[in-house]
């Protein structure tokens, strides 16, 4: 039986948002594939037990309270990665012989305790960390957070040049995350995100909204959103549905105000499913160049039509099923010619994701990685 060490930045459940959903649909895949995971989660809070959809695809979970230190800002480590260091994190590691597979850069601060053990050690590379803060100081408005993102941007940029040559491959999930590590360690590996999805859904004709749903306390789904609704109180004749569970109430009381546009709670990944199903197009903008964005699988596996600016995927083959625009001019063009259009492109669909997307076929390629031997 192959054994694996997982490492995540967070609680894996539920997957409602970008990372969280790569980290459990992966260990779900692994799970599926043979593989015993042992799963160690930093967490703001450890709670008493862990959900049953996680012990179901787990052989052990343990928790470790991210250390929020105000002290760590003034640290050369970036602050997301100094806060998750633990003695007992290190103990459970070296208790049980078998790879380590870190989630993201940030779970990487224990990495130079690990070396003289000998592990083989493996990084998820989620997102260029230095690209990501800089999108994020950009986005923001708040003074001192604009000030805080900038220097943890200019920490990752010189952490990650140090550290990704420490493992034995890393993890990519896009062509753009693919050349940024190569630039740096030679040592990267293209494997697409894990998403959860099986098979397309199929829809026709017209659904009954357009729908912008996605984490409203990230700066850049704020910004993006902003932008969506401007385009959309410029077009009275069709609707859009704003789905979040996390909006503030100056939005509520904007979109309140606006009569083509509703706001609506996810809570639940059925309903969001349901959300999808019954939308005509789903609008995805970003402000931040990181490669592929998950909420693309979840809309072009559940739903209609998607329209997207340049930073949501740099993947041709998936831009190749999206309806895209660089301007808000010309995304606001191709809102309104989708308006106009039936929906029938599940062959097309089908054709490119699941033969080249699906998790059945990234974790086959991970495991031939890590258990080469």
């Amino acid at each position: 039986m192959k054994e694996l060490h997982l490492i995540s930045f967070n609680y894996p459940y539920p997957p409602s948002y970008g990372g969280i959903i790569d980290v459990y649909y992966k260990i779900k895949a692994l799970s599926e594939s043979g593989i015993k995971v042992h799963l160690h989660c930093f967490v703001d809070n450890i709670p008493e037990t862990s959900d049953q959809e996680i012990k179901n695809i787990t052989e052990n979970v343990f928790f470790y309270k991210k250390e929020k230190n105000p002290f760590y800002y003034f640290s050369m480590i970036p602050f997301a990665a100094a806060i998750r260091t633990s003695d007992a994190l290190l103990e459970n590691l070296t208790s049980i012989e078998a790879p380590i597979l870190f989630e993201g850069l940030q779970t990487t601060q224990i990495i130079h305790r690990l070396k003289i053990k000998d592990n083989k050690l493996y990084l998820r590379f989620h997102n260029n960390e230095s690209e990501y803060y800089k999108g994020l100081s950009s986005s923001e408005k708040n003074i001192l957070k604009k000030i805080i993102y900038k220097i943890e941007s200019l920490k990752f940029a010189h952490y990650q040049k140090r550290i990704l040559k420490e493992f034995e491959s890393v993890f990519c999930l896009s062509e753009k995350e693919f050349n940024d590590v190569d630039s740096i360690s030679k040592n990267a590996r293209l494997i697409h995100i894990f998403h959860g999805n099986e098979t397309v859904k199929y829809l026709n004709g017209k659904g009954d909204y357009f729908l912008f749903h996605g984490d409203l306390s990230i700066s850049d789904n704020k910004k993006a959103l902003e932008e969506t609704i401007r385009m959309f109180k410029t077009l009275p004749r069709h609707r859009l549905v704003v789905a979040s569970d996390r909006a503030g109430d100056d939005l509520k009381k904007k979109i309140n105000s606006i009569g083509n546009i509703s706001l609506v709670p996810i809570e639940t990944n059925e309903n969001l499913r349901r959300l999808f199903e019954n939308a005509h197009a789903n609008i995805l903008l970003s402000y931040q160049n990181s490669g592929t964005k998950v909420k693309l699988f979840n809309a072009l596996y559940n739903s209609r039509f998607v329209i997207i600016n340049q930073n949501i995927t740099d993947d041709p083959a998936l831009m190749s099923l999206c309806r895209t625009g660089s301007t808000s001019d010309e995304i606001r063009q191709q809102i309104i010619k989708a308006a106009s259009e039936d929906y029938n492109e599940n062959e097309a669909r089908s054709k490119v994701l699941e033969k080249n997307y699906s998790d059945h076929a990234n974790v086959k390629e991970m495991s031939k990685i890590i258990f080469k031997n």
